[in-house]
Parts: C-alpha cells; structure tokens; sequence
C-alpha cells in the first residue's frame, strides 16, 4: 500500500471529471486508471474525500428533460408509476446478486417501497431498501452517459402528448418523468455493500435555472436503498394528498409484488373554540399521521390471486405495464 498523495487528473481517464476536479486524493488498487497509475483509487472504496461537485448532462439527457418537462405534461400522474417501477426493479436487482453474496442484506432482507408526503416541505419521496447506487453509478445512470434508450425515446416522440407519455417506460428514461410535477429532485443513495460513509446526493433542477447540469457529493446515510425526493411545483401540491397518491399506487402499481407502504392516517377532531364548552363548537378537524406504515397494494403478482378477486380494470393495468401497450 503506498501512501497517500495527489496526482493532477488530466492523468486520469475518466472525461466526466476533467473539467471539474483539478486533483484527487489517492491510494491503491483502481481499476479505473490501471494502465497510467495502477495505484489510483478513483471511487474505489479507499476513496477519502470529495466535495460537492458540479457535471454537465450529456446533451440527450438534457434533450430529453426538457421535452419531459414541456411536452409530457398533460398526463402527469405517470411519473408515479414510473418512479415506483424503477424502485421495485432495485430491489429485484438487490435479490438477484444476494443469491451469490447474501451479506448484502445486512441484515434487512424484508424488500419494500415506502411513499412519504410533506405538505409543509412540499415533498414527495418514494424510498427502496434496494441495490442503491454508489458515486459512480449515480453519475453515469442519472446525467452524464446516456442510455441508448434515450436517443431511441427522443426519435419515436409523436408530439401527442397521452401516446408520448406511454412512451417513457419503454426505454428506460422513467426516472426523468419526476420533473413533470418536481422543479429539483434530490436522490439520496447507498449501494449495498458499501458502508454508510459512501453515499451519494445527487440534485438537479432539470435545467430549470437555464443550465444543464446536476451536483453530486458524498453523504453519509445509514439505511442501504434510494430515496428520490420530488420537490415539487406549485401547481403539482395535490400530490402531497394521500387519497390522491393512494389511487395512482391503485391504478398502475397494484401489481407489484413488493408492499408499498404509506404513513397511516386518521381523523382527529378539532380543538375546542372555547376550551371545557363542547357546545361551543370546534376548529376544523385533520387527518393526522399516526405514526404507523400501511401497505397500499395488494403487494402481491396478480397471477396468485384468485380469479375472482381480480377485476377486468386490474388485468388491462397489468397487461399495459408489461407489454408498454397503451
């Protein structure tokens, strides 16, 4: 092991960090770099620091974000669908590696999805205790490396709003549909298997503020799995409605195996106008969170289900979901 000590990065390879970082701190064995410094540790679990960092979207990503943003907007509720999708395909990515290395569990083998609302932050976060990402990952899957999906989504665009929406799932660039109804979203994520120091926030505003670009820094977050967090739009606060989120989860993602879980409410009566008279009448009462997580879905593949407790609106939901025919 050799001691630590700075390289400048135009030694480096990787062209995602040539214009913003002028050095990197390092020690031993990266595969990154191997053939000019086989000691350089660029993201490898032996990285030491970074600051918070700004990247450009690659140019189709940027494309795509703005036809997201100006061009899917008449069928917004498709982002939720979209997101959850994303999170339960983690978790089934998480399943499938732990059949070699079930140390990735660390201990939390129940796989769920978890929707919180925040009318008072004006926030909505779906949360996966899935495969997560690391720094690297966060980089390349949500700005700087286009999928070859993206190009292929960007080409078959119709211009009719309801049929282009439909089009998103279909090639991987679902995670975009956030900025429908989000003007910032903010992923937090830690990859299983890396330790709680290794973690990644990723922000971007979708090049509202006139730039194409997102920042990315290391966090520390205990719990493995990735929250996406929807900042959202004014326009878009019913989202923060439980009611209304519990009948999009209904709608298109009654079918996913995994619980998807709310916080529970209940109704609680107002405070009394005058205090000890209750003929006086009350305040207006609430629905108040207890505390508690429901799950929302039947949490179940619907195949499993008795033919009977399956509706013909539930068999067309599922069919749309897997054949993208809409």
């Amino acid at each position: 092991r050799m001691r630590p000590a700075a390289i400048p990065l135009h030694t480096c390879a990787l062209p995602a960090f040539q214009q913003t970082l002028e050095t990197l701190t390092v020690a031993h064995n990266c595969g990154f770099c191997r053939a000019r410094h086989p000691r350089c540790v660029l993201f490898s679990p032996d990285l030491i620091t970074m600051s918070k960092k700004t990247l450009a979207f690659q140019a189709e990503v940027a494309q795509l974000l703005h036809l997201v943003t100006h061009s899917l907007y008449s069928n917004k509720e498709i982002f939720l669908r979209e997101l959850i999708s994303n999170a339960s395909d983690a978790c089934d990515k998480l399943r499938f590696e732990a059949i070699n290395d079930a140390s990735l569990y660390g201990g939390d083998s129940e796989l769920k999805l978890r929707l919180t609302l925040d009318k008072d932050a004006k926030t909505l976060t779906i949360t996966d205790n899935g495969i997560g990402m690391s720094m690297q990952e966060a980089i390349d899957n949500l700005g700087t490396i286009a999928k070859s999906g993206t190009k292929d989504f960007v080409s078959k665009l119709t211009g009719d709003q309801k049929a282009d929406s439909n089009l998103i799932g279909q090639f991987g660039v679902g995670f975009y549909s956030g900025f429908i109804v989000a003007d910032k979203i903010t992923v937090e994520s830690r990859r299983a298997g890396l330790p709680a120091n290794e973690a990644v926030r990723w922000v971007s505003d979708g090049g509202a503020s006139g730039g194409d670009a997102f920042e990315v820094e290391p966090i520390t977050r205990e719990a493995r799995g990735t929250s996406v967090i929807l900042h959202l739009r004014d326009d878009a606060q019913d989202y923060t409605q439980t009611w209304k989120v519990k009948n999009i989860v209904n709608k298109y993602s009654d079918h996913i195996s995994l619980p998807i879980q709310m916080e529970k409410e209940e109704w609680k009566d107002g405070e009394l106008i005058n205090p000890g008279d209750e003929n006086g009448g009350r305040q207006p009462g609430a629905m108040v969170k207890t505390g508690e997580w429901e799950t929302v879905n039947k949490a179940s593949a619907l195949w499993t289900r008795p033919k009977k407790e399956v509706t013909q609106e539930q068999y067309d939901e599922f069919y749309k979901a897997i054949s993208h025919d809409y």
